[in-house]
């Protein structure tokens, strides 16, 4: 009987319960907008901005035909700001991660040097500065995906430059070159093919975003310019290589 009664007593609450219990405030829960979503796959294009810090170094020689001497210059430093665009496509097999990878630069890299001869050349002067405007280059990626947002890649290819060279020379009455007295002075200004080489990791901070930090080594080899200013047949040699840091993002499609 009193378990009659309990029974009939539970059910005649249960209705009160749950009224009573929709009643009550409920707390809503913001969607959380800034949680990145986890990056699965570095597969397909991207495209971004980056900018950096290049410095390096240029040596010149000239030599002069018919004159048992070179003028040459330390090797001075070349330093200054890059920045630009880069787009490109992964393919991700595992956790390998296959890419090639273009980027185009302007650039603020330049430095001077002042040459002398082998010989006592008093009341001569010389110099020698280089102007890098832009640059770029064409490269593959191969990467190493890490901790599902991470990767760390190597990347080299070729690289082009617009290299801007400028030779002036102050020259005494009855220089040694048979020109006449003062200064004068050249200019070119050409593309330049080279390589680079480097490294970095990139890091997906939002599901379409990633931000990367790049080192690279680029070499434009030895190239010769004529330097008609002392001599008809006068060569000036230049063999400039520059090491650039840089730090970038770009958006994943």
């Amino acid at each position: 009987m009193l378990q009659r009664a309990a029974l009939l007593a539970f059910t005649a609450l249960c209705p009160l319960a749950t009224a009573l219990a929709a009643d009550l405030p409920r707390r809503n829960y913001a969607p959380d907008l800034f949680s990145p979503a986890p990056v699965t796959t570095w597969s397909g294009f991207y495209a971004g901005a980056q900018v950096g810090y290049a410095w390096g170094s240029d040596q010149t020689h000239i030599d002069v035909p018919g004159f048992p001497f070179t003028f040459s210059g330390p090797g001075h430093d070349l330093s200054g700001a890059v920045g630009g665009v880069h787009a490109g496509y992964n393919l991700q097999t595992g956790l390998a991660v296959f890419g090639v990878e273009g980027d185009l630069e302007l650039a603020g890299v330049d430095g001077k040097t002042q040459l002398s001869g082998s010989g006592s050349f008093p009341g001569y002067r010389i110099t020698s500065s280089l102007d890098l405007a832009f640059q770029g280059s064409v490269r593959g990626r191969l990467g190493f995906a890490m901790l599902d947002r991470m990767m760390i890649y190597g990347t080299g290819g070729l690289s082009f430059a617009s290299m801007e060279n400028r030779y002036t020379a102050t020259l005494p009455p009855g220089n040694i070159f048979g020109v006449p007295a003062g200064t004068t002075s050249a200019k070119f200004d050409e593309t330049r093919w080279g390589w680079t080489v480097g490294a970095g990791v990139e890091y997906a901070i939002l599901s379409n975003w990633t931000a990367r930090f790049e080192y690279r080594y680029t070499n434009y080899s030895a190239y010769e310019n004529t330097a008609s200013l002392l001599s008809a047949g006068a060569k000036s040699e230049q063999d400039p290589d520059f090491h650039t840091l840089r730090i970038g993002a770009s958006y994943r499609f």
